[in-house]
């Protein structure tokens, strides 16, 4: 047969087109062609040229009826019309879609079984070996070539060294050593006891031990020894740069190997991070830069766990402190900084870190100041959150300084002393008020306590501080007359503050609506009707006089009170119905209220009630009457003057006119007040208004008399009424004096009323009239001064006065510069003595002043001639009288010398007492002594010569030098001058009624002195006056003086602290009683003095008669009543001067055993007295600065108490809230006590505790805390807790626990007490407290506060059991820092339930344990399956959870893939080969290609794990997102790809259906990008590329892309095999454009891979799926652009492909463009 030509074969062949092998048919079976591929057929209707086809084109007729019909009229157009809505129709769709799915499902292969295989080990010679490892060196060996087979030989150190000197990359090093121990656990893995980790804990231990034994290489050189004369040399390997160089090189690669060992647990955590700390605790400086930088590295597992983080802070700590003991601190300041960041940043993590009051104690300052500096890491300073960060560690510091500080009971919060605390209070405020206070000032009753703030709409709340204003009131009403407190003027106080408040707030005249308000009246009812104080009769007088200034201020409605007394019916007020007498019980106590508060007011009507109430409506003549009567007539018998009598009676003696007037000193108050007022004071008012020519030496007389007796009476008002009125009708200096002396006498009581404005205001007046007659009183300017303080003259007045003292001063001292000298000796002094003229006084003292007045001492040189003119007196006159008589001479020639001085002799005198005068006065004689004491009385009554100068200046020196008597001869010496001294400080202090011939004998200087003796008790001169009482208690306790003068100082003492004036002076001040007697103890004394002082201020301050021989006695008996309000203070004082007595008694052998005994006894009371909380505060504030072995003594007989406290608790657990109470106190007190000796822990080693009560004690501790948690552990069991019971009783374990953990925090303080028997009781507690902590953070009982503090312990306990003792147990023992393992006295691990805790507090009970075993890869991860029992279908699918999973980092190695196929060679990454024109090849048309990618299981980790299953979806991965062939793309045509890259994605997502899918913006993006103008068609580049002959590869759709999936049957169609193009043409008679027309030819010039989109998942669906997003670069171009067409159309081109890749390949299809 002859062979056609070529021509021939041309023209007889038909062309038919076929689909690129790599297109998959539509369906297996049924014949519907390819997807997406139309070719054209002949004879196909788009051929047939029609004229309508020619003029509209060819148009294809509707498929339905209507093109916008549905399945609804589909259904509804046939004979059994249906809705789509149906159930029908509903369960039919259903069923075709699952029936769908279920051969979907079918045809979908199955994940094949894992061919994963270790390699094997072989075993090598020495150059095979070098030989190989040079290949794993070498970075361009593929790792599958050496992962065959490892080479079998070297281990451990070796091992490692290999690889460094090898340089092998750290991944192919952690490869093979993944390898390496994969092969030497292969082994052991199917023993039953098989711990996959166990290997990573062998291979930490080999990785550690070959870096601490670089480590061990870094040294430092040893101190010189002393004595030694060797010369040393060092040479550290990183002093020589080699050495070092090499050293860090060895250290950085260990380093990079630690890295990845530590993140894929090729290492144990655990064991990696305890020995880095125990590696940081223990290494010099010079190591310690490298060991942090390792910590620096593993900072976020050390943080993780605060066992581990305890430990590190601790080593920085003690690193940073040894850092400050260097010379050359700058060496070493990176290491500093280092430090100091890794604690900030173990701070921020986990500040429980640093919660350790061991470590706290000692290096606060240090912790302090390296949490609050600036943030030391770089890239922290670097971050903006800097501030932020600044903050937190400023919280977190805080917060970490007051949890420390409060289990050192350091700080302790003020306790609120609701009751006794605010009476305390209170009345050491009212008892500091002196005759300068200014009461305004003093704001007794806050604006919130009042019950004026209360309103009707007053909330429960609101309301509750009226019970603190009547708490209030109660206390000032009280301490105004009680009888446990002193001063006549505490009734005007109490009113004073009561009218300051009234004009400051208001008073309520009327009831609210509200029933709980009350009104101040109701107030002072009900106090008056409750009080016991108030119904005692001994207070009967004070409440009197306090209610009638009430009644007086209408601040007490007395018409009110006695109406409300009718209207209850008050029982026992009327006398008339007595028939039991007075002490008949059912007599009310407000008859003595009603017959002697007094009546201010006119009121007829009301005076008449009270009468008819008291005496009936029957009663003529009452008792009141009578008394009035007689009180009339001793009112005239006493004070004629003022009735027109003509003789006054001489009254000597205070006694005898109050003996004469008893009536008027003893009948009820409301008659003596009735009387006064309405009947003496206008007659005197009447009497002084026409009292011209009175003779005014009996008016004085008189007014003396009337003082006295008002001043009996108590009846003070009245008192001042009269000075006032008789102050402007003093006609003499002397009467002038006299009434300006009460003024003064009286000074607390007129500024207590609020009266010195008056007074003030008279004072001044009187001056205006004194000045106009040319006298100058300084006794009148003085008191003004005084009573004015700043407060009641205007600017003008007072500069008026301040104008008239200086010009007063400069007329009696005007100013000289060359003053006269004065001689020594003055002998016209003495001739005084010879002259008896009345003027002669007068004329020497005009004379020496006019001589001697701009001299500044010519008053001392006439005080020191006039003493010794008194040594010749007794020898010029011998009498007795004469002697008084010339006494009295020189006293009024003193007196004139002091009216000539501005500031008077008193000054001049105190200092001759005190300088040359001392000598003098113990030569004195006893008639010299005789004549100096008239003289120095005298010039005392006239106010020449204070009372406190002539005591500082004879009295006190003279005792002190009797206590310092130390023979017998110095005391005869003494005895003269002692015995003077008594008698002065008698006269002066303690003696009321004078009598002698040689005292004054008369009542006006008897008021004198009681005028001057105010001065005594005032602040500047009491201070002496109490600093003598221990001089006395030395004197009487003197051995060298005689009896009777020591027993004349015993009385002295003992009446002088019994005074009130002394009293109110001591409890004004009680602090200076305190220091008067310290400082006698501060200039030594003898050890047997202690007891005689302490029993000395006990006298003083209680209430007891006679001393006792026991310095604790005050507490023997009696308790209650030395803690009560009005003693507490008291009480205090002689608690802190005698422990600090019984200290100084403990440090002396001859009184150590009778101090501790006493001590002991004290304690015991102390302890063992059932107090309340307020006084066990107190006395714990009492005792607060002892001394060591005071404290010793309270600490150990505290525990000794609370051990016997709880060991005698008997009943169960609930009855241990009973016992919390009574040793909260006890804790209470002697925490305190010891806070200070707390603050030196060595001399606190140094005490001698007692040991075995504080070990009984823990035991006792252990025992209560673990009957708790049983008990909690019981009602979690029996799920109760939602009752009111459960919860109460939940409440008070809480409390019992909260309570036992603070006693174990204070016995913790002490660090003796860790004896091996504590420390094996103590080893109990932190799993019992763990569990109780546990407890408390979960529900019912659920309590932040103690989960905190529990917590809190745990640390605590912990901490310092992992403290070793250097020996025996003892309390010189040291804790010192051990090694080992940091969790071995921690709770065990254990499952914390996130359902039951919260999750913030899980976590950081979760930092006690050790770090898991496996990597933040197993973390939270366990094997599970599916249960189908609910549902057939798996739609009520449930997931079971089963056993966590087990790391297991030496059988999971790294998937290295297989070698590329032959094909895959060569450019582009290999070659598809060619099909032929004319049919499908390799098959195309059976469907070869069509299945899906095979997936291979060849990991170490198989995929059945996971539960992985092919779907036959497709998830897209869009080009340029690394995950393909493009980061092997060429770099020169990198950008086109990228550009390209997002075309071809745009083809793919409108063509294929997948289960990836993107976003409006992101589509927006890809859509907008266009290609760039050299790129575009007709281009250079392009033309370029069309002029090759090889045109390069396109990107095609291909099994990459694709995913190595089968196509979705859903999806859109991919183009025939077209050339390229305009922009939509296609090839002729195709019905559908194709997409590959949309391609731009310049695809041609790509270069690299074909595969332009890669899949991620390979259409396998795994738990979890998802898409991954792509990162897209593009220029961005305007969407409005319309690409033109080339023009060009090249036919000739045509598609051949390669076949889809079979299954267990990498060679990827092309296909290829060439020019036909």
């Amino acid at each position: 047969m002859t062979t056609p030509t070529k021509r021939e074969s041309d023209a007889l062949s038909i062309y038919k087109s076929h689909p690129p092998l790599w297109v998959p048919k539509a369906h297996k079976e049924a014949e519907l062609e390819y997807i997406g591929f139309h070719p054209p057929v002949p004879n196909q209707d788009e051929d047939i040229l029609s004229e309508g086809h020619v003029k509209n084109g060819f148009v294809l007729g509707p498929a339905v009826q209507s093109e916008y019909a549905g399945v609804g009229e589909a259904l509804s157009s046939g004979e059994n019309k249906q809705t789509a809505f149906d159930d029908v129709v509903l369960h039919g769709l259903e069923s075709l879609m699952s029936e769908i799915l279920a051969r979907r499902a079918e045809s979908v292969p199955s994940i094949p079984a894992p061919t994963f295989k270790i390699p094997s080990r072989v075993t090598l010679n020495d150059a095979k070996r070098e030989a190989w490892f040079a290949d794993l060196a070498n970075p361009d060996v593929p790792l599958y070539k050496l992962g065959k087979s490892v080479p079998h030989g070297a281990k451990g150190h070796d091992l490692l060294e290999q690889l460094y000197s090898n340089n092998v990359a750290i991944p192919r090093a952690v490869w093979f050593l993944r390898v390496f121990g994969a092969n030497e656990t292969a082994g052991l893995r199917n023993k039953p006891d098989y711990n996959p980790t166990q290997y990573s804990v062998d291979w930490a231990n080999v990785v550690t031990t070959y870096v601490k034994k670089q480590l061990a290489e870094i040294a430092l050189p040893s101190a010189p020894r002393v004595g030694l004369n060797i010369k040393q040399t060092f040479k550290g390997v990183l002093s020589d740069p080699e050495s070092k160089e090499r050293w860090l090189s060895r250290f950085t690669y260990c380093l990079k190997l630690l890295r990845p060992f530590y993140t894929e647990g090729l290492v144990d955590h655990r064991t990696l991070l305890v020995w880095l700390v125990n590696q940081l605790q223990s290494c010099n400086l010079a190591q310690a830069g490298f060991v942090t930088h390792l910590a620096d590295e593993f900072v976020d597992g050390l943080a993780a766990c605060r066992p581990l983080a305890r430990g590190v802070v601790e080593a920085c700590v003690n690193k940073l402190a040894e850092i400050q003991l260097l010379s050359g601190e700058g060496q070493v300041i990176t290491l500093r900084g280092l430090l100091k960041t890794l604690m900030q940043r173990i701070c921020l993590s986990l500040p429980d870190a640093f919660v350790s009051p061991t470590l706290w104690v000692a290096h606060s300052a240090l912790l302090i100041n390296t949490l609050e500096e600036t943030v030391g890491d770089e890239v922290l300073q670097s971050d903006p959150r800097q501030d932020g960060i600044g903050q937190i560690l400023l919280e977190h510091s805080a917060d970490i300084k007051r949890r420390n500080e409060a289990m050192l009971f350091r700080n302790l919060p003020p306790r609120v002393l609701a009751r006794l605390g605010s009476m305390v209070v209170d009345i050491q405020t009212l008892n500091s008020i002196t005759y300068a206070t200014n009461l305004t000032s003093i704001s007794f009753f806050s604006r919130a306590s009042s019950p004026s703030a209360t309103t009707p709409t007053t909330s429960f709340a609101e309301s509750a501080s009226t019970s603190s204003f009547a708490d209030k009131l109660d206390t000032l009403l009280t301490w105004a007359v009680t009888p446990l407190q002193y001063g006549a003027h505490r009734p005007y106080v109490a009113v004073s503050l009561l009218r300051n408040w009234d004009n400051r707030v208001g008073r309520r005249r009327a009831y609210g609506s509200g029933p709980s308000e009350m009104s101040l009246h109701d107030h002072l009812f009900d106090w008056l009707d409750n009080s016991d104080v108030a119904k005692a009769p001994d207070n009967l007088s004070a409440v009197a006089i306090l209610y009638g200034k009430l009644v007086k201020y209408n601040l007490f409605e007395y018409n009110l009170y006695v109406q409300r007394l009718v209207a209850r019916g008050e029982d026992g007020l009327s006398i008339s119905q007595d028939r039991k007498g007075a002490d008949d019980p059912y007599i009310s106590h407000h008859r003595n209220f009603l017959r002697w508060i007094p009546l201010h007011d006119e009121d007829a009507s009301l005076v008449n009630q009270r009468k008819f109430i008291l005496y009936g409506s029957r009663a003529r003549e009452t008792s009141e009457d009578t008394a009035e009567r007689r009180m009339r007539q001793e009112f005239r018998a006493a004070l004629p003057l003022f009735f027109g009598g003509d003789h006054d009676p001489d009254w000597a003696f205070t006694n005898q006119i109050h003996q004469h007037c008893e009536t008027i000193l003893t009948a009820p108050r409301f008659e003596v007040v009735w009387t006064i007022t309405r009947w003496f004071v206008p007659l005197v008012r009447k009497f002084l208004g026409r009292s011209v020519g009175v003779d005014p030496g009996r008016l004085q007389r008189t007014y003396t008399s009337a003082v006295e007796l008002l001043h009996a009476a108590r009846c003070y008002g009245s008192l001042l009424t009269f000075n006032l009125m008789l102050l402007p009708c003093a006609t003499t200096v002397e009467l002038l004096t006299a009434v300006t002396g009460v003024f003064h006498r009286f000074a607390v009581i007129w500024t207590s009323s609020d009266s010195t404005g008056k007074i003030t205001a008279a004072l001044y007046s009187a001056h205006l009239v004194w000045r106009t007659k040319g006298v100058q009183a300084r006794a009148l300017l003085a008191l003004m001064v005084e009573m004015d303080n700043g407060r009641h003259l205007d600017v003008a007045e007072r500069s008026q006065v301040t104008h008239d003292i200086a010009s007063y001063t400069h007329a009696l001292k005007p100013e000289s510069d060359n003053p006269p000298p004065i001689p020594a000796a003055l002998p016209e002094i003495l001739l005084l003595s010879e002259d008896p003229g009345l003027d002669a006084p007068s004329l020497l003292a005009n004379s020496l002043w006019y001589r001697y007045r701009t001299t500044p001492d010519w008053a001392w040189t006439v005080w020191d001639n006039a003493v010794a003119t008194f040594r010749q007196i007794p020898n010029m006159v011998t009498d007795t009288e004469g002697r008084r008589s010339c006494a009295l001479r020189y006293a009024e020639f003193l007196l004139h010398v002091d009216k000539h001085l501005p500031s008077g002799i008193d000054d001049q005198v105190l200092q001759w007492f005190e300088g040359s005068g001392r000598n003098e006065i113990l030569a004195l004689s006893s008639d010299v002594w005789e004549i100096l004491i008239v003289v120095v009385l005298h010039m005392c009554s006239h106010g020449a010569l204070a009372a406190t100068s002539i005591l500082q200046g004879l009295v006190y020196p003279t005792w002190k030098a009797a206590a310092e008597t130390s023979s017998s001869d110095r005391a005869d010496a003494l005895y003269v001058q002692i015995s003077a001294a008594n008698r002065l400080f008698d006269l002066l202090v303690l003696r009321d009624h004078w009598g002698d011939e040689s005292e004054p004998a008369n009542l006006l200087e008897l008021h004198r002195i009681h005028t001057r003796r105010q001065d005594i008790y005032r602040e500047a001169h009491f201070t002496l006056l109490v600093g003598s009482i221990p001089t006395l208690v030395l004197v009487e306790h003197n051995d060298f003086l005689p009896g009777d003068l020591k027993d004349a100082i015993t009385e002295l003492r003992l009446k002088a602290c019994q005074r009130n004036h002394f009293l109110q002076a001591c409890y004004r001040n009680l602090d200076v009683v305190r220091r008067g007697f310290e400082d006698q103890l501060s200039v030594g004394i003898a050890e047997t003095m202690c007891e005689p002082l302490v029993n000395a201020m006990r006298f003083i301050l209680t209430e007891s008669t006679e001393e006792s021989s026991d310095v604790n006695s005050f507490l023997s008996n009696g308790v209650s009543s030395d803690l009560s309000p009005w003693r507490l203070a008291a009480t205090a004082i002689q608690i802190q001067f005698g422990l600090r007595q019984l200290g100084r008694a403990l440090a002396h052998d001859s009184t150590r055993q009778t101090a501790g005994a006493s001590l002991d006894r004290m304690t015991s009371t102390l302890f063992r007295h059932s107090m309340a909380s307020e006084e066990a505060c107190f006395i714990a504030e009492m005792a607060r600065d002892v001394d060591g072995p005071v404290a010793m003594k309270f600490i150990n007989n505290g525990f000794k108490c609370l051990a016997e406290i709880f060991d005698s608790t008997t009943g169960g657990v609930e009855n241990l809230l009973d016992c919390v109470d009574r040793a909260g106190e006890v804790v209470r007190i002697f925490s305190l006590i010891s806070e200070r000796l707390r603050e030196e822990p060595v001399k606190l080693s140094q005490m001698d505790f007692d040991l075995s009560a504080q070990e009984k004690l823990v035991e006792i501790i252990t025992r209560h805390l673990t009957a708790v948690e049983a008990s909690l552990d019981a009602m979690h069991s029996r799920n109760q807790g939602d009752n009111d019971n459960e919860i109460d009783a939940i409440s008070r374990l809480s409390h019992v626990s909260i309570f036992l953990a603070r006693l174990l925090q204070l016995q913790l303080v002490f660090p003796c007490v860790w004896t091996p028997k504590f420390r094996k009781t103590a080893s109990n507690l932190p799993e019992v407290l763990f569990r109780l902590a546990l407890h408390h953070v979960t529900s019912p009982t659920l309590n932040i506060v103690a989960y905190s503090l529990l917590l809190d312990t745990l640390f605590y306990v912990t901490d310092d059991l992992s403290f070793t003792t250097i020996s025996g147990p003892g309390p010189t023992n040291t804790p010192t820092p051990s090694g080992g393992d940091p969790f071995r006295n921690y709770p065990a691990p254990r499952t914390i339930s996130p359902a039951l805790v919260p999750a913030q507090l899980r976590e950081q009970l979760l930092t006690l344990f050790p770090p898991g075993r496996g990597t933040s890869v197993t973390k939270n991860l366990a094997h599970g399956h599916r249960s189908h029992a609910q549902g057939r279908d798996g739609e009520n699918e449930e997931y079971v959870f089963g056993a966590p999973v087990i790391d297991r980092p030496w059988e999971w190695t790294e998937n290295l893939g297989e070698p590329p196929s032959e094909a895959a060679v060569g450019s582009g990454g290999g070659s598809g080969g060619k099909a032929g024109a004319g049919a499908r090849p390799g098959g195309a048309e059976s469907g070869q290609g069509q299945g899906p990618a095979q997936i291979r299981n060849g990991a170490s980790l198989s995929l059945e794990l996971f539960g992985a299953r092919l779907t036959g979806d497709i998830v897209l991965t869009p080009p340029g997102s690394g995950q393909g062939d493009a980061a092997d793309a060429d770099v020169d045509g990198g950008r086109e790809y990228r550009d390209e890259d997002l075309r071809t994605e745009a083809n793919i997502r409108t063509f294929v259906d997948g289960r990836g899918s993107e976003s409006i913006f992101t589509r927006d993006w890809r859509e907008s990008r266009v290609l760039a103008p050299n790129l575009l068609p007709g281009s250079a580049s392009d033309r370029r590329g069309s002029a090759e002959e090889e045109l390069g590869t396109m990107p095609l759709f291909n099994a990459s892309m694709l995913g190595g999936g089968m196509p979705s049957p859903l999806s859109g169609g991919y183009g025939s095999a077209v050339g390229g193009g305009a922009v939509g043409s296609g090839t002729v008679g195709s019905r559908r454009g194709s997409p590959s027309s949309v391609q731009s030819r310049s695809v041609a010039s790509l270069r690299g891979s074909p595969s332009g989109i890669r899949s991620s998942a390979s259409g396998m669906n795994m738990s979890p799926s998802g898409s991954v997003g792509a990162r897209r670069t593009s220029q961005k171009r305007k969407m409005d652009v319309v690409l033109e067409e080339d023009g060009e159309s090249d036919s000739d081109i045509e598609m051949l492909d390669g076949p889809l890749p079979s299954a267990g390949t990498s060679t990827s299809s092309q296909t290829r463009m060439k020019k036909r």
